[in-house]
């Protein structure tokens, strides 16, 4: 079987007109809640409702599972927990957490066809701010301004999806994940059925992770280190390597997922090998991106391990040892 049938088998369903994108279930799946029960009652009712979601039970009530998780999502805003720094700012009371994103600001949004080829032209939209701080990051005028862009209302970018000849829409940045209460939004005003595809770096709460279940059809992620040393040191986060293979496993269980590796220099051994390594034993029907995109940008003239531009042979290790494992490349 080809390994685009095999890896992507829904996503092509929803391009050829066959099964509708997961979002659009979640608009007819109906729940009885009230808005203003406790963050405690709201979860305890996403739980049993998604639970009948997914055995293809009817839902019942006057609103949708899609409005239940907006809920959720604007609440989990009082004290932040979107991503797994948990800074517990209150967002919803004007206070910045460690991403610095309150409203959702847009620096672009466009049709890009610089993906991989199963994605394009995939209309991407990218968000200011980010999760991360990567001290090498190409984009670190948008990843570390969370005031560049533009805020719009969720109905405008509905209607810039609803008029696009895409192939999927692409929630991107920086990272999504800040903004997930206004992707919810945008997507309770969105009518065309394109495949929904995060395109993050996996640095999600579980919590987060629950709410993105039945929404997301295809994670493309970013898996960068091999270790949690080397996540503190490049993007100054915490136990990088536990919740990214978390996350990556329960991504898997929700949706499809490709990979994106990109390789560093000087860290073939401890990062690139190990991850493709991990993604061989744990993950199946998966596709992988190793990518030799590397160029000592932003703060990595602080780094000299890094500050040096990718070699040729570096890269040829890692993929050889991704084609040895059996993985499914992207070419």
């Amino acid at each position: 079987m080809d390994s685009l049938a095999r890896c992507l088998p829904n996503y092509f369903s929803i391009l050829e007109g066959r099964e509708k994108p997961k979002f659009h279930a979640l608009k007819q799946f109906m729940v009885d809640f009230d808005p203003s029960d406790s963050f405690d009652q709201l979860w305890g009712q996403h739980e049993s409702a998604m639970q009948n979601f997914r055995d293809e039970k009817n839902g019942s009530g006057n609103l949708t599972l899609l409005d239940l998780k907006i809920a959720l999502a604007q609440r989990m805003l009082d004290s932040c927990i979107l991503c797994e720094r948990k800074c517990g700012t209150n967002r919803n009371a004007g206070q910045r957490g460690k991403c610095n994103v309150l409203e959702a600001r847009i620096s672009s949004e466009f049709l890009h066809y610089g993906e991989e080829s199963e994605l394009v032209p995939s209309y991407t939209i990218f968000f200011s701010g980010c999760t991360f701080q990567c001290v090498f990051c190409q984009n670190y005028d948008i990843s570390q301004n969370a005031s560049s862009g533009e805020h719009f209302q969720p109905q405008v970018i509905a209607e810039l999806i609803d008029k696009k000849q895409a192939r999927n829409v692409n929630w991107v940045g920086g990272d999504p994940t800040s903004n997930l209460p206004f992707i919810l939004e945008v997507l309770a005003h969105t009518d065309t059925p394109m495949p929904q595809v995060w395109n993050s770096n996996m640095y999600l709460t579980v919590e987060t992770m629950a709410i993105l279940d039945g929404v997301i059809d295809v994670y493309l992620t970013d898996f960068k280190y091999g270790n949690s040393k080397c996540g503190q040191r490049f993007s100054k986060v915490d136990n990088y390597w536990e919740v990214i293979t978390r996350n990556h496993s329960i991504a898997r269980q929700q949706a499809e997922v490709i990979i994106r590796h990109l390789v560093m220099p000087n860290h073939v051994d401890c990062c690139s090998k190990p991850i493709l390594d991990w993604i061989a034993s744990n993950l199946e029907n998966v596709r992988v991106n190793v990518m030799a995109q590397y160029r000592p940008m932003h703060q990595a003239s602080e780094y000299p391990e890094i500050n040096q531009p990718l070699k040729t042979l570096e890269f040829l290790e890692a993929k050889e040892h991704a084609l040895a494992l059996g993985l499914d490349l992207v070419e």
